[in-house]
């Protein structure tokens, strides 16, 4: 929830198919976008994607309308449009939620009750005040307090309800509370299977902290966990080993947790340097939700975002095969100007080439633009690739050694590592050998400096390439010495 400079006239609507191809001709994979939502279409203004795939196979997408780029306070209200048909079509725009001014409702974030089927959708509600305005408290007709409320529908997300819950989660020492937007989740294994998550960002004492909301009575009541921080707009996923991590919008790296109760506590946030963040909003989620913690793709998670540590742009899509130990694998879904993300599986996730749905913000804010993508146009190899970082000297040759581990759970065959490196580098090739399940190979590329280089740090990534097509990536810092 941060203020936006207003934006130029709207573009042109989306609506485009990538297809990827490998070196040897065949069709690697597909990417799909098309604009749901265009600023001067409707409403002035739209914002904050949110998606779900519903237990019936629907697929929601939530936003803001606004009549500013600002955030509440303001005569904000949520809309929402329905597919069925696997985000081939979409069905009319339609208001969830909207009163005259000065109420106002954003922000939304989806969580579906896989047992009951059950829609949530959360977001805040204001009259006078929005997250850094917000009063103490925790009285629900309060103009001045920032309120916590959900919509629920029980009919596919046809129709909905309203529900108010700041009494129920909000600490009366708090200031401002809103539900962190884009997807909750809910507990499919272990000791709190069944368990509702809605993440929250607080601010108390002029700090802003993450937090858990929960219930585990389907919704009927909710509480709040312990706020971890400091932390800002945050997202859940459930690992495979009945951990929570918490993954928190954090510059210049995300930052991360993990519970081992369910949500309601968290280890301290820890930067991983693998997630270059500006602080923006982004999104993680299991690849394969339901699959048990023996199945090979149990430990798969999903993860997107403005890849850059300034500014929003070059909107990420990163795979983990290792509970988000590593993130080896990775693409770029647009090189300019994006802002919020959210992901949704579009399926179990474990057929041979499942789809992924992600909705985003695209064009400065122009438009609110739904993608999917599939396993293949990932192109990914699960295989962690690490560089030792070393010194290099102008003018010279120097082995950098590179390492790659399969976690995959069929042996490859022969691959090759070469190094990305500036103007005037010179890294060739090299062979790395067929890899066994668990199984690493450590290789020496011989890189050559220019005799003219700059001294100082030189940042490479390093590409593993197997089958022609499949890749995953490694990131180091290398130090040239002068001559």
């Amino acid at each position: 929830m941060r203020r936006r400079v207003p934006l130029a006239a709207a573009a042109a609507a989306l609506a485009i198919v990538s297809t990827t191809t490998s070196a040897h001709g065949a069709t690697a994979g597909t990417l799909t976008s098309q604009d749901l939502a265009t600023a001067g279409t409707g409403s002035p203004y739209y914002r904050i994607p949110a998606l779900t795939r519903t237990t019936e196979g629907t697929l929601l997408a939530a936003y803001d309308a606004r009549p500013t780029l600002g955030d509440l306070p303001g005569n904000l209200s949520v809309v929402l449009r329905r597919s069925t048909d696997g985000g081939a079509t979409w069905q009319a725009q339609h208001t969830v939620r909207k009163d005259a001014a000065p109420k106002g409702y954003g922000d939304p974030s989806f969580l579906v009750d896989r047992e009951t089927g059950r829609i949530f959708l959360f977001y805040a509600a204001s009259v006078n005040q929005g997250f850094f305005g917000s009063a103490t408290g925790s009285d629900e007709s309060d103009p001045n307090v920032l309120q916590a409320d959900y919509s629920y529908s029980d009919d596919d997300g046809l129709t909905w309800q309203h529900e108010r819950i700041t009494a129920d989660i909000k600490n009366p020492a708090w200031g401002g509370i809103f539900a962190a937007s884009g997807e909750g989740i809910q507990l499919r294994h272990g000791t709190y299977k069944g368990r509702l998550i809605q993440q929250y960002a607080i601010r108390h004492s002029g700090t802003n902290y993450a937090v858990s909301a929960y219930s585990d009575d389907h919704g009927a009541t909710w509480k709040m966990g312990e706020p971890v921080g400091p932390g800002d707009e945050n997202k859940t996923v459930e690992l495979s080993d009945g951990r929570v991590m918490l993954n928190n919008r954090s510059a210049p790296y995300r930052t991360v947790a993990y519970s081992d109760d369910g949500g309601v506590t968290y280890t301290a946030l820890k930067q991983d340097t693998e997630l270059p963040d500006p602080a923006n909003n982004g999104s993680i989620t299991r690849f394969a939700p339901d699959v048990a913690a023996s199945h090979p793709r149990a430990s798969w998670l999903m993860f997107s975002n403005t890849a850059t540590t300034s500014g929003r742009s070059n909107l990420t899509v990163r795979l983990s095969c290792d509970n988000g130990e590593n993130w080896p694998i990775r693409k770029t879904v647009e090189a300019g100007s994006a802002a919020y993300s959210t992901l949704t599986p579009l399926s179990s996730g474990t057929g041979s080439n499942p789809r992924m749905g992600l909705l985003w913000e695209r064009d400065n804010y122009r438009n609110i633009t739904y993608s999917s993508f599939d396993l293949k146009w990932l192109g990914g190899v699960c295989a962690p690739v690490s560089v030792t970082p070393g010194s290099l000297k102008a003018g010279t040759t120097t082995e950098v050694a590179v390492r790659v581990v399969s976690q995959n759970d069929v042996t490859l065959p022969a691959g090759s590592v070469s190094l990305r490196l500036p103007q005037g580098y010179t890294a060739p090739a090299v062979t790395v050998p067929s890899l066994k399940t668990g199984q690493g190979a450590t290789v020496r590329v011989p890189v050559t400096v220019p005799a003219n280089a700059t001294a100082g740090e030189v940042k490479t990534t390093a590409d593993y390439e197997v089958r022609g097509w499949q890749h995953s990536y490694g990131d180091a810092t290398l130090t040239v010495a002068a001559p």
